[in-house]
């Protein structure tokens, strides 16, 4: 998944970043409303985290000037303002859920994960495939009662599978889930990150549709 982080807290900024490149997203980190337009406007993000309270604007206005152009990006807004009414107009704005400062990086995880089921049109965490058995919520895999580990960045990309399937996925889209920009991508990232997949999983787990790109496969 690729965030776009719009936050001018350099502490809170930079643990956020930090756990979501733990996860294995890639994180893209701006701190002003301007800046976020600008990387909203050139590249897809799967998720926007938002703070209200920016340098050079408000975040609701922001976010209800996104909506009004048909921008559809799920939004997790990030905000010391507590009150119901805040929490309301957040919602009521466009966001797809409404984190409260100071919060703990793991519910963010967590909410996150949440959102982006719920946008993909699925949210049940819980997904059979075959033999394997997947909690998307826990990021586990079962293969016939054997658990599957993992690294983040595998589980990322088959998330990015999981959530739409039957679609073949571009090795551009592919890097732009795994990497942020100014990240160095070596040239067979993405079929490196397959093949070990592949492995753990089952060769039928990803199919290559040459000159395209992966799609999820079927046993």
């Amino acid at each position: 998944m690729r965030v776009l982080l719009i936050e001018d807290d350099g502490v809170l900024g930079a643990a956020v970043r930090d756990q979501i490149a733990a996860d294995g997203h890639s994180v893209d980190w701006v701190t002003r409303l301007d800046m976020g337009l600008a990387a909203l406007q050139g590249a897809g993000f799967d998720l926007v985290l938002l703070d209200l309270m920016l340098p050079d604007g408000r975040g609701l206005p922001f976010l209800r000037a996104l909506r009004g152009r048909g921008d559809v990006t799920p939004v997790i807004i990030l905000t010391a303002l507590d009150q119901v009414g805040d929490r309301i107009g957040g919602l009521e704005a466009g966001a797809g859920d409404y984190l409260v400062k100071p919060f703990d990086l793991s519910e963010l995880s967590a909410r996150i994960g949440s959102v982006a089921r719920r946008y993909a049109g699925n949210p049940n965490p819980l997904i059979t495939l075959g033999p394997l058995e997947i909690d998307i919520a826990a990021r586990s895999i079962f293969d016939a009662g054997r658990a599957v580990t993992l690294t983040a960045r595998e589980w990322v990309l088959f998330e990015a599978f999981l959530q739409r399937p039957g679609q073949v996925l571009s090795k551009g889209q592919l890097e732009e889930r795994l990497y942020a920009f100014g990240d160095g991508v070596e040239s067979n990232a993405i079929e490196v990150h397959v093949s070990r997949l592949r492995k753990k999983l089952g060769a039928w787990a990803i199919k290559t549709e040459w000159g395209l790109g992966y799609r999820l496969g079927r046993p």
